[in-house]
């Protein structure tokens, strides 16, 4: 059973991850009408994968006698300067994602509920690899600077990077 604290923080983490899918939609959006295909169809399947994270917030909160609560989200932006810009606020946002999992961590273990805990380790990773593909992304976006091939390479190509993180290479 949950406690409300757990409860609450769960349920702002379900608002937090909704909010992620729509950015991601928004940007996907963007990115659409400005022709960049690639980028676009790596948006639209962030946008997806943010809402599968929420869906099993949602799940755990009801199966552990919580009640998952769907909220009012907040507007994203839906316009950006460039897509240099655009993929700033997606490492930023990323960034803010994984300080709201990690209070989510620590208030679960002020409250002794080590199975909401052990439950959201899977979000300290997801969030590790999260992270570390927006810097890539954003590297790779400095590499090229302004030139229109490389950005045209880079939207051909965004759909097969792959990062990979301390957390997912087996040690040999």
């Amino acid at each position: 059973m949950l406690s409300k604290i757990i409860e609450k923080a769960l349920n702002k983490q379900i608002r937090i991850e909704a909010e992620s899918s729509q950015i991601y939609l928004a940007m996907a959006c963007w990115a659409e009408v400005k022709g960049l295909e690639g980028v676009a169809a790596f948006m639209y399947k962030q946008s997806d994968e943010e809402r599968e994270h929420m869906l099993k917030l949602v799940r755990f909160v009801n199966e552990r006698g919580g009640h998952a609560q769907v909220s009012e989200l907040k507007a994203p932006n839906v316009t950006f300067k460039s897509f240099k810009d655009m993929f700033e606020m997606l490492y930023e946002h990323e960034t803010f994602v994984s300080e709201s999992i990690n209070e989510l961590v620590h208030i679960t273990l002020e409250q002794k509920d080590y199975a909401t805990h052990n439950f959201l380790q899977w979000y300290v990773s997801e969030q590790i690899e999260e992270e570390a593909m927006a810097r890539t992304i954003l590297d790779k976006i400095n590499l090229i600077g302004d030139d229109k091939g490389g950005l045209y390479l880079f939207d051909r190509d965004i759909n097969q990077l792959t990062v990979s993180t301390a957390a997912n290479i087996s040690p040999e």
